[in-house]
């Protein structure tokens, strides 16, 4: 999927409010062989709607370069876990890192290759207000707790000084599929309102105390377009694409910052672990967006299984490869933050460890 139209996008949400799981599309279901060694020039991945524009300007570029297909799924995050955990794709991508039940159900080691960084945004339909929204982090637990229910609550009007707001209903749009992007912002309510850390808490799935749930970061996207007086979270790249006002958030230090790259490269900028698991949401950076996260690919170590040939594994880890170096250069374009080195480093380490009948994919 490249760019949507305001239809393409409203189906999405319908199709969202009809369901409630994220299941992947049926041509890879059950299928065993789905990744066998039959089709090697054609690579099949699913998961992140987060990651979604970005893979498809990757995908098309690679191709190009190469003639190597990849079918991507954006199914959200968890299943994208469940389809790899299941073999019957190539790779998952998630925007939250397998967590220990995840990691208990597969049945060998699962590598994390970060190849991105970007923001989850707020974005809200309210089109009479015209200025950009400013939201605390106290306010924004608040609204997604159900605790302030209408626009001109005091609230919201006590940071927004000389914007008149409506009183308008607020209707809350989550995801209601297993998603990264859920994870991300849970996870920095969960470190911002201790309130909404015990009684929700984070996670891929929680239980919403309100609102409605749309599949994918597309179904969300549907569900405020189409809303007056919603608000919702996804991710940058699809606000910016279909016109959507998104508001600038406080963070740690007491800034309110606009998402964007800059913002969220600055939160990107730490340590990583040899492992790349690490969260940056609610970051120390003074410029830094606090609602910001890595996304990574999951392949298994060890490419030897399924009937997979050893050209099929070495095609899926020069496209990782590339993704993390030079497809790099199509993030910024897209709204997301390229790698920094650190970040590269670490992830040319893990691609490294890959192996194909014991042996080491990549020199």
């Amino acid at each position: 999927m490249n760019f949507m139209g305001k239809s393409v996008i409203a189906v999405f949400a319908l199709i969202s409010l009809a369901s409630c799981s994220g299941g992947g599309s049926s041509e890879n279901k059950n299928d065993s062989t789905a990744t066998g060694s039959s089709s090697n020039n054609t690579l099949i991945g699913a998961g992140s709607s987060f990651d979604n524009p970005l893979f498809s300007k990757m995908f098309a570029e690679y191709n190009k370069a190469t003639g190597l297909k990849v079918n991507y799924q954006s199914v959200g995050s968890g299943a994208g876990i469940s389809q790899l955990t299941n073999k019957t794709i190539d790779f998952g991508a998630s925007d939250a890192p397998m967590n220990a039940k995840q990691d208990s159900a597969v049945s060998s080691p699962v590598l994390h290759i970060p190849v991105t960084a970007g923001a989850v945004v707020i974005s809200y339909n309210l089109p009479e207000v015209k200025d950009t929204i400013l939201l605390t982090s106290s306010v924004l637990a608040d609204i997604f707790l159900g605790k302030i229910k209408n626009w001109n609550d005091p609230k919201i009007a006590n940071i927004n000084k000389g914007v008149k707001f409506p009183s308008t209903a607020i209707l809350i749009a989550h995801r209601s599929d297993g998603s990264g992007t859920s994870n991300i912002f849970t996870t920095y309510l969960s470190k911002v309102s201790e309130e909404w850390n015990t009684k929700v808490g984070k996670g891929s799935s929680v239980n919403w105390p309100v609102g409605l749930g749309g599949k994918g970061n597309e179904g969300v996207a549907g569900l405020i377009k189409q809303t007056p007086g919603a608000i919702g979270y996804i991710e940058l790249a699809y606000a910016v694409q279909n016109n959507m006002p998104y508001s600038k958030v406080q963070n740690k230090a007491g800034n309110f910052i606009t998402p964007n790259i800059a913002s969220v490269t600055a939160a990107a900028d730490v340590s990583i672990p040899a492992d790349s698991k690490i969260s940056l949401t609610n970051t120390d950076a003074a410029n830094g967006y606090p609602i910001a996260g890595f996304s990574w690919v999951l392949i298994y170590k060890e490419q030897k299984y399924n009937n997979r040939s050893s050209a099929r594994a070495e095609n899926l880890l020069k496209l990782l490869s590339w993704m993390v170096h030079d497809g790099q250069q199509f993030s910024g374009a897209l709204n997301y933050a390229p790698l920094s080195a650190e970040a590269v480093s670490t992830a040319d380490a893990i691609l490294k460890s890959a192996t194909y009948d014991g042996k080491t994919i990549l020199q």
